[in-house]
């Protein structure tokens, strides 16, 4: 592995902006290249950021010899071509979030990649900022007792046009998938897979789930209560409940600069403040795993992706969210 880790970016929408402009504060990481299915857009994605070279194609970007790894940003709907495309020409591979919308198809790119040997993570970046790292350490080495509740909420303000992403069924729009993924993910970080699943959801007209609230129930007795919306901008925030003490995250939970510990009526704040977005975190966590030879991160465990997919997959049968049409 050469001393800067060479990234291509496939796709040229916000998401890809946003991670573009986090690269930069990684001072061994190197946008070489992007590609969309538009030369246009290449080039002017490649002009607005600073990148070498713009390929016209997804083809033209994975078979790039001078890129190492490939950040897919398309729509959830488009997360499976491409990265099995990037695989297939032996590219390491950070793939948004949810990695695709069949839990079939996603077994296939974990089984490709295994097969390969070509690195593979879903690009959660909420698992890899700092202080929900530093959470999770906390709670493993029991700052606060035994957890027992999880509550979660990410809500975006609406109404979306009918035209929107994020109600178009065709590109896995929906509050599930887009934003309930977090809470989701952030409750299965503390407490595991549950045993029990209920959930409701107020579908719009196109068959997307617009306001999902979800209570998982565990062997342990723990439970995670839970909430995703397109309708109204909720307190986004986190808390996490344990048998003695508990720790709130306030606004955006899912990517803090801190969090607050609560234990025997005393409070002890953490701040761990960083520059960006939080993007170049999962980038600096691909960097580590290629120059370790891995081929999945221990921090965002392949195993723990599809977990959590198979679970998403639960609640949208019991609410009546379909993509497989």
């Amino acid at each position: 592995m050469s001393d800067r880790i060479r990234w291509g970016i496939l796709s040229t929408g916000s998401i890809a902006a946003t991670f573009a402009e986090d690269l930069k504060l990684l001072p061994d990481a190197e946008l070489a290249a992007v590609g969309s299915r538009s030369t246009e857009s290449a080039e002017r994605f490649a002009a607005a950021h600073g990148v070498t070279r713009a390929h016209g194609s997804w083809q033209a970007l994975v078979e790039d010899p001078d890129v190492d790894a490939i950040y897919v940003a398309t729509p959830h709907s488009a997360h499976y071509e491409a990265s099995m495309l990037a695989l297939r020409a032996g590219k390491a591979v950070l793939c948004e979030k949810p990695f695709t919308l069949a839990v079939a198809e996603s077994e296939e790119m974990v089984a490709t990649a295994r097969e390969l040997g070509v690195f593979l993570m879903e690009a959660m970046w909420m698992r890899c900022i700092p202080a929900i790292r530093r959470m999770a350490e906390m709670v493993r080495d029991g700052a606060i007792g035994e957890p027992v509740a999880v509550h979660a909420d990410f809500g975006m303000q609406g109404p979306f046009p009918e035209t929107s992403r994020l109600r178009d069924r065709k590109l896995g729009g929906g509050a599930l998938y887009d934003v309930g993924i977090y809470p989701v993910t952030f409750a299965h970080l503390f407490l595991g897979r549950p045993a029990s699943v209920q959930a409701w959801a107020r579908m719009s007209g196109g068959g997307v789930d617009e306001n999902t609230g979800m209570l998982f129930g565990y062997d342990s007795g723990a439970v995670a209560a839970l909430t995703c919306s397109l309708l109204g901008d909720t307190a986004r925030t986190g808390i996490v409940t344990g048998t003695q003490g508990r720790i709130d995250v306030k606004r955006d939970f899912f990517h803090p600069h801190g969090f607050t510990l609560w234990r025997a009526g005393e409070t002890e704040e953490f701040e761990l403040p960083y520059e960006g977005s939080g993007y170049q975190f999962e980038a600096a966590e691909v960097h580590r795993c290629l120059r370790e030879g891995l081929l999945e991160s221990p921090l965002v465990p392949l195993g723990e992706t599809l977990d959590i997919l198979r679970l998403l997959a639960e609640v949208s049968g019991i609410v009546g969210l379909d993509y497989s049409s």
